[in-house]
């Protein structure tokens, strides 16, 4: 079978249980490769995610001239940095595979170089939408060429003289704000964003951590061209979009007690913990602590009953990639959650409101979509053949639905998983999830 056949099968019912800890944190893991392969000096990274999103971002710098050692199976990566200007041209296409935030991020740093460069992705990549960096790159004086659609793949071309503008987002992007600021290291002058509401705050954190200066004054964020960024050592937490699985799953399968170790808990990122403790979720956290700049805690989920809740348009930006997991929450919970304010999720690696609503109403459940969120009457989740759309959040969120169903639940087109969450199923199956695979 060809890997887009990769199938999950996951048996009714059962609990989680024990310690387990995520692999490391998506956005901090790209960030390190780009910041760390731009710095003077030699970055040590540890806990680096080896999912294939982030192998395309290391794969990247390598074709660019930078020196990288690793990962090795702890996740250790060794960067010898070249300097905000000793990138060389690669003589391929740049493939950033299933990774929109390789895309995005990389449309602002490559709009400084001195070469041109042609970035590619797979058949998902392909379809999404890049006006919304590319726009505001233009104005600062990139030139970069899509599609008639706006998609990739995109060439970003060399030489091009930056020039540091003051961008007003439409709507709340963290990967749209990181775009510019990191154009904003190659540009003349300042380079400041303002946000409608607040999105993960990673890059400026990392930026800071590299020693250059970065501005936030509420939710107004700037930095000037010109500086330059010194290496450091960066411990990755793991990634709370993959801890969230499992809080759901624990919080739905009744006997469940389960620890999650060294979770990032960054405040632009917790709006998961948030709404699951509106909908009656038994979460605490245990032992918080700070790691290269960015908080971590372990998380202790006992199973609960959950209640369907309004879910908070404030709290939409933070949970963004969580809702598909949150949606299955809402299943199990008693009554209606209604969800607003996330048009966001029609434009990810699928349309995750439409693909969800599919799935659940395949699986018995009352998932009625709108135009930006979802209205979900609690129920009994039937099991099921799910269609994934090669979605890695959309095959694991029902994977974990499986703890609830009735009979077993059969979910096609999972490759894309180790995008994100390489032994996703090793793990959940050893916590007490009855999961296994079938035609790798």
């Amino acid at each position: 079978m060809s890997q887009q056949n990769l199938r999950f099968i996951v048996q009714p019912g059962g609990k989680l249980i024990g310690r387990i800890r995520v692999p490391g944190d998506k956005s901090i893991s790209h960030r390190s490769i780009m910041l760390g392969s731009l710095a003077e000096g030699i970055t040590q990274v540890s806990g680096f995610l080896q999912g294939e999103d982030c192998l395309c971002t290391l794969q990247a710098f390598r074709n660019m001239g930078v020196q990288i050692e690793g990962p090795s199976e702890e996740g250790k990566v060794t960067i010898h940095g070249v300097g905000l200007h000793g990138l060389k041209a690669p003589n391929t296409d740049l493939d950033m595979g299933n990774s929109g935030t390789s895309m995005r991020l990389m449309s602002g740093l490559m709009s400084g170089q001195a070469f041109d460069v042609r970035m590619t992705g797979d058949s998902s990549l392909s379809k999404r939408p890049m006006k919304r960096v590319t726009v505001p790159l233009a104005q600062m004086g990139a030139r970069i060429d899509a599609t008639e659609q706006g998609t990739p793949p995109l060439v970003v071309h060399g030489s091009s003289q930056l020039t540091g503008i003051h961008y007003e987002m439409p709507m709340a992007s963290a990967q749209v704000k990181s775009a510019l600021l990191l154009a904003g290291l190659y540009a003349e002058g300042e380079t400041s964003v303002t946000e409608p509401a607040p999105t993960r705050d990673h890059t400026e954190r990392m930026l800071r951590g590299f020693g250059y200066t970065v501005k936030t004054e509420g939710n107004h964020i700037s930095l000037t061209g010109g500086g330059k960024l010194t290496a450091m050592a960066i411990d990755v937490p793991s990634d709370i979009s993959s801890a969230a699985f499992f809080m759901v799953g624990a919080s739905i399968a009744e006997g469940s007690d389960l620890i999650i170790e060294h979770v990032g808990m960054n405040p632009t990122r917790t709006g998961v913990i948030d709404i699951l403790r509106l909908m009656g979720a038994n979460l605490e956290l245990l032992n918080p602590r700070e790691v290269g700049g960015e908080p971590v805690a372990d998380i202790r989920v006992r199973s609960a009953k959950l209640k369907g809740i309004r879910i908070p348009e404030a709290l939409v930006p933070l949970a963004i990639d969580e809702f598909p997991v949150l949606f299955v929450a809402a299943s199990c919970a008693e009554g209606e959650t209604v969800l607003t304010g996330a048009e966001e999720l029609r434009v990810k690696e699928s349309d995750r409101i439409q693909v969800m609503a599919d799935g659940l109403v395949a699986c018995g459940i009352d998932a009625r979509p709108t135009a930006d969120g979802i209205i979900i009457q609690g129920g009994k989740l039937t099991g099921g053949t799910i269609t994934s759309h090669n979605d890695h959040r959309i095959a694991m969120s029902f994977s974990i639905a499986g703890l609830r169903a009735s009979s077993s639940m059969l979910i096609n087109d999972c490759a894309t998983v180790n995008t994100s969450f390489p032994g996703f199923v090793q793990l959940a199956y050893g916590a007490g999830l009855g999961i296994s695979t079938d035609g790798e």
